[in-house]
C-alpha cells in the first residue's frame, strides 16, 4: 500500500484468524503504527464469515432478515393477490436465500434446515393454511421451488457450466479441469462423459471448497444435462433433474424433458 501511495484506515480494517483447531491469533496486529483488533466475524459483500468458517453467524443473520420481511408481508397479505404476494416474497425473501448460497455447500444439515424453514414460512405467507399443514406438496405443486440443498447444487452446477464455457473469471476456470485434459486419465470412461477432476482432500472440511464441491456436483449430473448446448437449456434440464431429487416421489426422465424443449 505504501508503494502505491495508499493509506490504511485501521478503523475500517478487520483481522480474522480462521482455524478449525481452536488456536487463537495474537491479541492485535500492528500495521504502520496502527493496531488492528481481532474479530470473531467479519462481513464481506454481505456475507458474515466467522473464525471457524461454519457460516453460523451468516445463516442466523440471513434467517433473521428473512423472517423480518415475512412479518411485514404477512401484515398486509390480505390486500394482495396470490401472484402479487409471490412476487413480493421472491423479491424480498427468496433473493436473500439464494444470494451467495453456494457458500453453504457441504455445510451441516442444521444450517440448511434453518434456511429451509424460511422457505416453509414463506409458503404459508403466500398460500395460507395452518403452520401444522404439510408444506412440501405446496412448495412443489403451487410454487415450484427447489429445496435448499438442491438450490445450492443448482448454483454450483451453473457456475461450473459457465466456467467450462469461459463465462467466468480465469481463476474459477482453473478449478474446473476436465478429466480428458489429463494425459494419465484421458482413456478413462469418465473422460468421455465430460467429468471433471475432483481433487483429493484429507479433511471433511475441505469438501466445502468450490474446487471440490463444484466438480463433485457436476459429475453427479446425467450426461445429457452436462452436454446441454445453451445455458438456458442447461438451466431447464438442471432444475427438472433437481426437482426429482428434492421430491423423490416425482418421476423424471431427462430424455423426455430434453425432447420437450424442442
Amino acid at each position: 500500500m505504501a508503494s502505491n501511495r495508499l493509506l490504511l484506515n485501521h478503523q475500517k480494517t478487520d483481522l480474522l484468524w480462521c482455524s478449525r483447531g481452536g488456536s487463537q491469533a495474537a491479541s492485535e496486529l500492528v500495521l504502520d503504527g496502527s493496531a488492528v483488533q481481532p474479530s470473531s466475524h467479519v462481513c464481506d459483500l454481505g456475507v458474515q464469515f466467522d473464525d471457524d468458517l461454519s457460516l453460523k453467524k451468516h445463516v442466523d443473520q440471513l434467517t433473521g432478515r428473512c423472517y423480518s420481511q415475512l412479518r411485514h408481508i404477512r401484515s398486509c397479505r390480505r390486500a394482495m393477490t396470490r401472484e402479487s404476494a409471490k412476487t413480493v416474497v421472491n423479491s424480498l425473501v427468496i433473493s436473500k436465500v439464494d444470494y451467495c448460497n453456494s457458500l453453504l455447500a457441504a455445510c451441516t444439515q442444521q444450517q440448511t434446515d434453518k434456511v429451509q424453514l424460511v422457505l416453509n414460512c414463506a409458503t404459508h405467507v403466500i398460500l395460507g393454511g395452518s403452520k401444522y399443514d404439510h408444506v412440501m406438496p405446496l412448495i412443489h405443486d403451487d410454487l415450484h421451488w427447489l429445496c435448499v440443498p438442491e438450490r445450492i447444487t443448482f448454483k454450483l452446477c451453473l457456475l461450473v457450466y459457465k466456467a467450462l464455457h469461459s463465462l467466468v473469471p480465469v481463476y474459477i476456470n482453473s478449478m474446473c479441469v476436465p478429466v480428458s485434459s489429463s494425459t494419465a486419465r484421458s482413456l478413462l470412461r469418465s473422460a468421455s462423459r465430460g467429468h471433471l477432476i475432483v481433487p483429493r482432500t484429507q479433511l471433511e472440511f475441505s469438501k466445502r471448497a468450490f474446487a471440490f464441491a463444484g466438480p463433485s456436483a457436476w459429475n453427479s449430473l446425467p450426461d445429457i444435462i452436462r452436454s446441454a448446448e445453451s445455458i438456458n437449456t442447461f438451466k431447464r434440464l438442471l432444475k427438472s433433474f433437481l426437482f426429482s431429487v428434492s421430491y423423490p416421489g416425482l418421476s423424471f426422465s431427462v430424455t423426455a424433458c430434453y425432447t420437450s424443449l424442442y
